[in-house]
């Protein structure tokens, strides 16, 4: 009697677990992507299954590596310029003066003989420009100057 439960468990198991599994590694597969007629215009209906799978496997990292790429150069375009106000007040650059902008990135005067005294200014307005020898600071009533990334 308990041989008779075996087979039909077995069975129950196999098709709960595995049809899903299948139908999962044919999601964003070549050959569901295009159409009969393309698929067999393009020569791969001459791959076999595994070479189907690699074809997938490997425009799947493709894809994945595009997109890491794209994102690393939206990240390097929202560097070239950034416009914050300062978090905080600003009296003026004292030769290694860290600025802190609202956006949260952090700056460090790149020139120690840069200086400026003026009358402290609560959250002014500050732009920074990636420029061909580096970034430049712009902060409201004071000269542009050099900074560089800080890391807190």
């Amino acid at each position: 009697m308990k041989n008779s439960f075996v087979a039909p468990a077995l069975f129950c198991a196999l098709v709960f677990f595995a049809v899903p599994h299948l139908h999962a590694q044919d999601e964003g597969s070549i050959k569901q992507a295009m159409s009969p007629e393309e698929f067999h215009k393009a020569g791969l209906d001459k791959l076999s299954d595994e070479e189907l799978r690699n074809l997938d496997r490997w425009l799947r990292g493709d894809r994945e590596k595009t997109a890491k790429t794209a994102s690393a150069k939206t990240t390097k375009a929202k560097m070239d310029l950034i416009v914050s106000r300062v978090n905080g007040s600003f009296g003026g650059l004292s030769g290694r003066t860290v600025i802190e902008l609202e956006d949260g990135t952090a700056w460090k005067q790149a020139n120690a003989e840069d200086r400026f005294r003026g009358s402290s200014v609560d959250h002014p307005g500050a732009a920074v420009i990636r420029g061909v020898f580096g970034y430049k600071m712009r902060i409201e009533g004071v000269p542009e100057f050099y900074v560089d990334p800080f890391a807190r």
